[in-house]
Protein backbone atom coordinates (compact mmCIF):
# COMPACT_ATOMS: atom_id res chain seq x y z
CA UNK A 1 0.00 0.00 0.00
CA UNK A 2 1.45 3.26 -0.85
CA UNK A 3 1.34 6.15 1.56
CA UNK A 4 -1.03 9.42 2.06
CA UNK A 5 -3.87 7.74 0.75
CA UNK A 6 -7.12 5.69 1.62
CA UNK A 7 -7.73 1.98 1.05
CA UNK A 8 -9.09 2.09 -2.50
CA UNK A 9 -10.00 -1.29 -2.35
CA UNK A 10 -12.41 -0.90 0.28
CA UNK A 11 -14.00 1.79 -1.92
CA UNK A 12 -14.59 -0.28 -5.05
CA UNK A 13 -16.49 -3.17 -3.11
CA UNK A 14 -18.56 -1.00 -0.68
CA UNK A 15 -20.36 0.88 -3.38
CA UNK A 16 -21.28 -1.80 -5.20
CA UNK A 17 -24.33 -4.28 -4.86
CA UNK A 18 -25.57 -6.62 -8.23
CA UNK A 19 -28.41 -5.31 -10.28
CA UNK A 20 -29.12 -8.29 -12.76
CA UNK A 21 -27.74 -8.24 -16.71
CA UNK A 22 -27.75 -6.14 -19.50
CA UNK A 23 -26.91 -6.93 -23.12
CA UNK A 24 -26.44 -11.17 -22.05
CA UNK A 25 -23.89 -9.42 -19.48
CA UNK A 26 -24.25 -9.41 -15.60
CA UNK A 27 -24.40 -5.98 -14.18
CA UNK A 28 -23.56 -4.15 -11.02
CA UNK A 29 -24.09 -0.84 -9.04
CA UNK A 30 -20.81 0.89 -8.58
CA UNK A 31 -20.94 5.00 -6.77
CA UNK A 32 -24.42 4.86 -8.83
CA UNK A 33 -23.98 3.51 -12.14
CA UNK A 34 -24.22 0.27 -13.72
CA UNK A 35 -21.51 -1.40 -14.85
CA UNK A 36 -20.44 -4.46 -16.81
CA UNK A 37 -19.69 -7.73 -13.70
CA UNK A 38 -17.71 -10.30 -15.32
CA UNK A 39 -14.84 -12.18 -14.80
CA UNK A 40 -12.97 -10.08 -17.50
CA UNK A 41 -13.66 -6.05 -15.82
CA UNK A 42 -12.63 -8.19 -12.57
CA UNK A 43 -9.22 -8.94 -13.74
CA UNK A 44 -8.85 -5.19 -15.43
CA UNK A 45 -10.05 -3.82 -12.15
CA UNK A 46 -6.98 -6.05 -10.23
CA UNK A 47 -4.80 -5.21 -12.69
CA UNK A 48 -4.99 -1.38 -12.84
CA UNK A 49 -5.01 -1.60 -8.39
CA UNK A 50 -2.48 -4.04 -8.30
CA UNK A 51 0.10 -2.12 -10.76
CA UNK A 52 -0.98 1.78 -9.86
CA UNK A 53 -0.48 4.16 -6.89
CA UNK A 54 -3.54 5.02 -5.65
CA UNK A 55 -4.19 8.04 -6.88
CA UNK A 56 -3.94 6.68 -10.24
CA UNK A 57 -6.11 3.86 -9.79
CA UNK A 58 -8.47 5.89 -8.55
CA UNK A 59 -8.63 8.16 -11.67
CA UNK A 60 -9.00 5.25 -13.87
CA UNK A 61 -12.04 3.99 -12.36
CA UNK A 62 -13.53 7.69 -11.89
CA UNK A 63 -12.99 7.94 -15.80
CA UNK A 64 -15.09 4.72 -16.34
CA UNK A 65 -17.85 5.66 -14.24
CA UNK A 66 -17.72 8.70 -16.16
CA UNK A 67 -17.41 6.80 -19.52
CA UNK A 68 -20.28 4.60 -19.03
CA UNK A 69 -22.67 7.07 -17.19
CA UNK A 70 -22.42 9.58 -20.19
CA UNK A 71 -22.81 6.52 -22.67
CA UNK A 72 -26.25 5.71 -20.61
CA UNK A 73 -27.40 9.13 -20.50
CA UNK A 74 -26.68 9.43 -24.57
CA UNK A 75 -27.20 6.03 -25.23
CA UNK A 76 -24.36 5.14 -27.08
CA UNK A 77 -24.78 1.73 -28.30
CA UNK A 78 -20.75 0.39 -27.19
CA UNK A 79 -19.07 -2.85 -25.92
CA UNK A 80 -19.13 -2.16 -22.25
CA UNK A 81 -16.35 -4.29 -21.51
CA UNK A 82 -14.28 -3.02 -24.06
CA UNK A 83 -14.90 0.53 -23.03
CA UNK A 84 -14.29 -1.13 -19.00
CA UNK A 85 -10.71 -2.73 -20.16
CA UNK A 86 -10.16 0.29 -21.90
CA UNK A 87 -10.45 3.08 -19.31
CA UNK A 88 -9.51 0.83 -16.57
CA UNK A 89 -6.18 0.38 -18.16
CA UNK A 90 -5.44 3.56 -20.24
CA UNK A 91 -2.91 4.21 -17.85
CA UNK A 92 -0.79 1.52 -17.29
CA UNK A 93 2.53 3.22 -18.89
CA UNK A 94 2.51 5.56 -15.63
CA UNK A 95 2.06 2.50 -13.53
CA UNK A 96 4.90 0.50 -11.86
CA UNK A 97 6.08 -1.97 -13.91
CA UNK A 98 5.41 -0.77 -17.60
CA UNK A 99 7.69 1.89 -18.11
CA UNK A 100 9.84 1.39 -21.62
CA UNK A 101 11.21 3.39 -24.11
CA UNK A 102 8.11 4.04 -25.89
CA UNK A 103 5.81 6.68 -25.04
CA UNK A 104 3.84 5.95 -21.96
CA UNK A 105 0.68 5.57 -24.23
CA UNK A 106 2.15 3.19 -26.11
CA UNK A 107 3.76 1.22 -23.45
CA UNK A 108 0.56 1.36 -21.69
CA UNK A 109 -1.32 0.05 -24.84
CA UNK A 110 0.54 -2.84 -25.94
CA UNK A 111 0.41 -3.77 -21.94
CA UNK A 112 -3.07 -3.55 -22.28
CA UNK A 113 -3.94 -5.41 -25.59
CA UNK A 114 -1.54 -8.53 -23.96
CA UNK A 115 -3.87 -8.38 -21.25
CA UNK A 116 -6.62 -8.55 -23.62
CA UNK A 117 -5.21 -11.24 -25.61
CA UNK A 118 -4.64 -13.50 -22.78
CA UNK A 119 -8.47 -12.81 -21.21
CA UNK A 120 -9.58 -14.44 -25.02
CA UNK A 121 -10.82 -11.38 -26.45
CA UNK A 122 -10.79 -11.17 -30.12
CA UNK A 123 -8.01 -8.80 -32.49
CA UNK A 124 -10.70 -6.68 -32.95
CA UNK A 125 -11.59 -5.57 -29.44
CA UNK A 126 -7.99 -6.12 -29.17
CA UNK A 127 -7.13 -3.97 -30.94
CA UNK A 128 -9.69 -1.23 -29.71
CA UNK A 129 -8.49 -1.48 -26.19
CA UNK A 130 -4.62 -0.55 -27.67
CA UNK A 131 -6.36 2.40 -29.79
CA UNK A 132 -8.09 3.57 -27.05
CA UNK A 133 -5.38 3.37 -24.23
CA UNK A 134 -2.54 4.90 -27.11
CA UNK A 135 -5.06 7.25 -27.87
CA UNK A 136 -6.41 8.31 -24.58
CA UNK A 137 -4.35 11.98 -24.73
CA UNK A 138 -5.28 12.79 -28.17
CA UNK A 139 -8.29 13.57 -28.71
CA UNK A 140 -8.16 15.14 -31.65
CA UNK A 141 -7.96 11.97 -33.46
CA UNK A 142 -9.56 9.38 -30.37
CA UNK A 143 -12.93 11.62 -30.24
CA UNK A 144 -13.35 10.56 -34.17
CA UNK A 145 -13.12 6.53 -33.66
CA UNK A 146 -15.22 3.72 -33.18
CA UNK A 147 -17.91 4.48 -29.92
CA UNK A 148 -15.57 2.47 -27.15
CA UNK A 149 -12.85 4.17 -28.46
CA UNK A 150 -13.90 7.71 -28.01
CA UNK A 151 -16.25 7.02 -24.47
CA UNK A 152 -13.16 6.33 -23.19
CA UNK A 153 -11.28 9.04 -24.10
CA UNK A 154 -14.57 11.09 -23.17
CA UNK A 155 -14.36 9.76 -19.50
CA UNK A 156 -10.46 10.14 -19.17
CA UNK A 157 -11.36 14.13 -20.03
CA UNK A 158 -14.33 14.71 -17.30
CA UNK A 159 -11.82 13.18 -15.13
CA UNK A 160 -8.44 15.32 -16.33
CA UNK A 161 -9.22 18.18 -17.17
CA UNK A 162 -12.88 19.00 -16.77
CA UNK A 163 -14.00 18.54 -20.02
CA UNK A 164 -17.92 17.79 -20.37
CA UNK A 165 -18.07 17.47 -16.40
CA UNK A 166 -21.08 19.47 -16.65
CA UNK A 167 -23.20 16.19 -18.38
CA UNK A 168 -22.64 14.18 -15.09
CA UNK A 169 -25.73 14.68 -12.96
CA UNK A 170 -24.34 16.54 -9.80
CA UNK A 171 -25.40 14.07 -6.94
CA UNK A 172 -23.72 11.18 -9.55
CA UNK A 173 -20.81 13.20 -9.34
CA UNK A 174 -20.24 13.43 -5.71
CA UNK A 175 -21.00 9.84 -5.36
CA UNK A 176 -18.02 9.11 -7.69
CA UNK A 177 -15.81 11.34 -6.14
CA UNK A 178 -17.04 10.01 -2.39
CA UNK A 179 -16.19 5.86 -3.89
CA UNK A 180 -12.66 6.87 -5.46
CA UNK A 181 -11.59 10.71 -3.68
CA UNK A 182 -9.09 12.43 -6.15
CA UNK A 183 -5.97 11.93 -4.03
CA UNK A 184 -3.94 15.55 -4.64
CA UNK A 185 -4.36 14.25 -8.72
CA UNK A 186 -3.16 17.44 -9.70
CA UNK A 187 -0.04 17.30 -7.94
CA UNK A 188 0.32 13.13 -8.32
CA UNK A 189 0.03 13.41 -12.08
CA UNK A 190 1.77 16.02 -12.80
CA UNK A 191 5.04 14.88 -10.99
CA UNK A 192 5.02 11.33 -12.73
CA UNK A 193 4.70 13.12 -16.05
CA UNK A 194 7.52 15.31 -14.99
CA UNK A 195 9.24 12.22 -14.32
CA UNK A 196 9.24 10.74 -17.61
CA UNK A 197 10.50 14.21 -19.07
CA UNK A 198 13.16 14.04 -16.70
CA UNK A 199 14.56 10.24 -17.62
CA UNK A 200 12.98 9.85 -20.60
CA UNK A 201 12.50 12.98 -22.47
CA UNK A 202 12.59 11.63 -26.21
CA UNK A 203 9.46 9.98 -25.72
CA UNK A 204 7.47 13.45 -24.43
CA UNK A 205 8.50 15.95 -27.71
CA UNK A 206 5.30 14.43 -29.81
CA UNK A 207 3.12 14.49 -26.76
CA UNK A 208 0.98 16.28 -23.96
CA UNK A 209 3.73 15.74 -22.03
CA UNK A 210 6.12 17.92 -23.65
CA UNK A 211 3.95 20.72 -22.14
CA UNK A 212 4.70 19.36 -18.81
CA UNK A 213 8.73 19.05 -18.92
CA UNK A 214 8.64 22.65 -20.73
CA UNK A 215 6.64 24.08 -17.35
CA UNK A 216 8.41 22.32 -14.36
CA UNK A 217 11.57 20.62 -15.77
CA UNK A 218 15.12 22.62 -15.49
CA UNK A 219 16.86 21.76 -18.73
CA UNK A 220 14.14 20.56 -20.90
CA UNK A 221 14.94 21.23 -24.66
CA UNK A 222 11.96 19.63 -26.81
CA UNK A 223 13.49 18.74 -30.21
CA UNK A 224 11.32 21.13 -32.71
CA UNK A 225 9.21 19.58 -35.68
CA UNK A 226 10.22 22.51 -37.84
CA UNK A 227 14.07 21.80 -37.35
CA UNK A 228 13.87 18.18 -38.29
CA UNK A 229 12.00 19.61 -41.89
CA UNK A 230 14.68 22.22 -42.36
CA UNK A 231 17.34 19.87 -41.55
CA UNK A 232 16.28 17.01 -43.39
CA UNK A 233 18.84 16.25 -46.51
CA UNK A 234 17.17 17.63 -49.10
CA UNK A 235 17.96 20.77 -51.21
CA UNK A 236 14.42 21.56 -51.30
Amino acid sequence: MHPHTSAPEMNETSNSVATGSRGGQPTRMLAGIEVPDTPLVSRAIELARTHSEPYLFNHVMRSWLFAAALARKDRVVHDAEVLAVTALLHDLGLADGFEGPLRFEVEGANAARTFARGEGMDEHRCQLVWDGVALNSTPSICLHKEAEVALGNIGVGVDWGGWGAEGIAAELMTSILEAFPRLEMKKRFTQAVCRIAETRPETTYDNFARDFGVRFVPGYKPASAVDALMDAPFDE
